[in-house]
């Protein structure tokens, strides 16, 4: 390791995400308990805040002009994009939602899922609405993980391992929502328990392809906020039913084997670990 280009810096994740979800937890248990109206708002964006905030705390406070340097090349340096891969992430996506349709109609599946819906599939919390609340979440919660919360886990891991351990807690931090009206996660909630597992357990495989976007783009934050983004949108303005949405993981699935599989050396590697700034 150099240590002069690390500044001796060593990452601390498990503080990270006790500190994360410690606090998005309590602002969404305040949601919870006043669930209408501007108290139930506050809580929400509260809580949608933390990743990022906890996330931009660390780093400035840290004694690291490393850390900082990389935290700043994350976020601005979008001229260095690789829009390949960007664009690549949009139509993997794109392809998943249309085999997922496709693979519904044999268990009859409508045909007008193909088409695109007006409005959202929820209301959003409080006064807060669908389209504001999909964009925080967005961006906010990239700056989060992408910020440090990632590179945490990578600094001590293959890209592999990573995606795997962070699928599990990012899945895990969003169970508050189910329980917080307007949200996404309590709509479907409402509708089957099913569907709400099935969002828990997509978040995994999702997180692969998350994962290949963002280092295929030299760990680009910007990157990871726009395919974050599409992803929102696309799952929110096509006109899949909750029933397609479980094939979607299904194909979610495909789809991140087949990305690990061609980038096994993106994955698998073990150059980067304790070098992750360098």
């Amino acid at each position: 390791m150099n240590q002069n280009n690390q500044s001796f810096y060593v990452y601390k994740p498990k503080r990270f995400y006790v500190q994360v979800f410690i606090a998005t937890w309590a602002f969404w248990l305040f949601a919870i308990l006043f669930n209408e109206g501007l108290t139930c708002t506050i809580g929400m964006v509260l809580g949608v805040l933390c990743p990022a905030s906890i996330a931009i705390i660390t780093v400035f406070t840290s004694k690291s002009e490393a850390l900082k340097k990389d935290f700043r090349r994350k976020i601005f340096n979008f001229w260095k994009l690789k829009p390949f891969y960007i664009l690549g992430g949009y139509l993997i996506m794109a392809a998943i939602i249309f085999c997922s349709i496709l693979f519904s109609l044999l268990f009859g599946g409508e045909i007008k899922q193909f088409s695109f819906i007006e409005g959202f599939t929820f209301n959003g919390p409080g006064v807060c609405s669908a389209f504001l609340t999909i964009t925080l979440a967005s961006i906010l919660e990239e700056i989060g993980w992408r910020g440090y919360g990632e590179d945490s886990i990578a600094q001590y891991h293959s890209w592999f391992k990573e995606s795997v351990i962070f699928g599990f807690v990012w899945a895990a931090w969003h169970i508050p929502l189910f329980w917080i009206p307007g949200t996404y996660q309590f709509e479907i909630r409402n509708m089957s328990y099913i569907y709400m597992f099935n969002f828990l357990i997509s978040v995994v495989p999702m997180g692969f392809i998350t994962t290949w976007v963002y280092v295929k783009n030299n760990r680009s934050m910007f990157a990871s906020i726009l395919f974050h983004l599409f992803v929102n949108f696309m799952q929110e303005k096509v006109a899949m039913t909750a029933d397609t949405k479980c094939f979607e993981t299904i194909f979610v699935t495909i789809a991140a084997a087949i990305i690990v599989l061609s980038n096994r050396d993106m994955f698998f590697e073990k150059r980067h670990i304790g070098n992750i700034l360098e």
